[in-house]
């Protein structure tokens, strides 16, 4: 089916079609041109394809399937990843965005991040004074596990021993199924009665059982196959021997990455997943800082990292970084960064102000984890979680960005004279001629 061509199809006013002139393409393709060996396979799709899927994936909220499906039903998105032609088919599996980005790692992921940061200065989103005043805070980036009772993690334990038998042909002495199906029901049944004592002795049941399936599995598996399944059996045998005051518990077995943090809320005394550390800046909440801190190390600790990866991704060392009583004992230099903590006195009025505006963060991380996917990892392993973390950060400047074109052409249509106002303000503050044009 022959295609039509989106140059003559598209509103040329529409925030996607203006946006995709300002996204510094050319560095992005340089960068990642060094991955593809342009002599070798089959032809590779073009670089710009793929930064594209992902900034849509990230700025809309949507999994790599869902993408896709929008890439083949949208013009606009199509326009945006550099396509001339309309196309009605995939041009990717989507199983290839997770190759991808594998094959990037999180350092590539860094790029897409400064380049959102860059498109913010050319579309007059932000600016270069933006950077001077930072504020950094620590959230839970939540993954996708299920909530790690004992019983659960006993059934999962039981179902991956049934697995791994009926993959390498292993008769069973006894599966055990039927029993787990009913220990399972009755452990619930006695806890939601608070009939505790009943419940512990169905949970040793639960215990017993999976534990004799997995030791039979264990004997009669050969070692090719014990090598194939090495880290689910371990991780098995980790879970099943583990108590109450073990230190480094195993919580899910897809995710072993998985710690228990508590943050305090009432809601939700404790979450399953790594700790994310993000930056963003004083004024337009735009992320300008975002990586994971796994291990669940202490904030403090965390923010010498995060403004040295704000100075990478910005140019700049911020003058003044604004931050929660959470990080008292941080050991930053102040001559590199003045460090304002929250509660601070004897401070000038400005300061005081700026220092109350800390918590202008914690709406921005909030629409962060509904409008887009810092509240959910699917992603696998650490790097994943460091890579969803950094993703997040450039779908949210997106948005960002996407708005403050709507705005620009709605006051360009609605008042032209507050619109050349705009434009005057931006020149002042220190914005190139062409990034002023650009923002109109």
């Amino acid at each position: 089916m022959i295609g039509w061509e989106l140059d003559l199809a598209l509103d040329p006013n529409h925030e996607l079609v203006r946006l995709a002139t300002r996204i510094p393409w050319d560095d992005l393709t340089q960068e990642f041109g060094r991955l593809y060996v342009p002599d070798l396979g089959r032809p590779g799709i073009p670089i710009r394809l793929m930064p594209g899927l992902h900034l849509l994936k990230h700025t809309y909220a949507l999994s790599d399937e869902d993408v896709m499906r929008g890439w083949v039903e949208n013009p606009y998105w199509q326009h945006f990843c550099g396509e001339v032609m309309f196309q009605h088919h995939f041009p990717i599996n989507p199983s290839q965005m997770t190759r991808w980005r594998k094959r990037i790692g999180e350092k590539g992921v860094e790029k897409l991040l400064q380049a959102t940061i860059q498109t913010g200065k050319a579309t007059g989103a932000i600016t270069e004074q933006s950077f001077e005043k930072v504020i950094v805070d620590t959230t839970v980036q939540p993954k996708a596990v299920q909530h790690p009772t004992d019983a659960r993690l006993y059934r999962k334990v039981h179902a991956a021993m049934l697995r791994i038998a009926r993959a390498e042909d292993i008769k069973l002495r006894q599966s055990y199924r039927k029993l787990m199906e009913w220990a399972i029901r009755k452990h619930g049944g006695y806890a939601k009665a608070k009939q505790f004592k009943r419940a512990r002795k169905v949970l040793r049941n639960l215990k017993s059982m999976a534990g004799r399936v997995m030791r039979d599995v264990e004997r009669k598996i050969d070692d090719a196959a014990f090598q194939k399944h090495k880290g689910t059996l371990i991780l098995s045998e980790l879970i099943l021997t583990q108590k109450r005051t073990t230190r480094g518990k195993v919580y899910s077995l897809h995710a072993p990455e998985v710690e228990c943090i508590a943050k305090g809320k009432a809601h939700k005394p404790y979450e399953f997943s790594v700790k994310a550390s993000l930056a963003v800046t004083h004024k337009e909440g735009f992320v300008v800082g975002a990586m994971s801190c796994p291990e669940n190390p202490y904030d403090g600790h965390t923010l010498e990292g995060q403004l040295e990866q704000v100075e990478r991704l910005t140019g700049q060392m911020p003058a003044t970084t604004f931050v929660d009583k959470g990080y008292k004992g941080h050991g930053v230099d102040p001559g590199r960064s003045a460090v304002l903590i929250s509660g601070t006195r004897k401070l000038s009025k400005m300061l005081k102000r700026d220092l109350r505006r800390r918590a202008a963060i914690e709406p921005e991380l909030g629409h962060m984890k509904s409008d887009g996917l810092l509240g959910r990892n699917f992603l696998k392993g650490v790097v994943g979680g460091a890579q969803n973390v950094i993703l997040s950060g450039a779908g949210h400047n997106m948005r960002k960005i996407l708005a403050h074109l709507r705005a620009l052409l709605r006051l360009l249509m609605s008042e032209p004279r507050m619109a050349i106002q705009a434009l005057i303000a931006l020149l002042e503050a220190e914005a190139t001629p062409q990034q002023a044009l650009t923002a109109a």
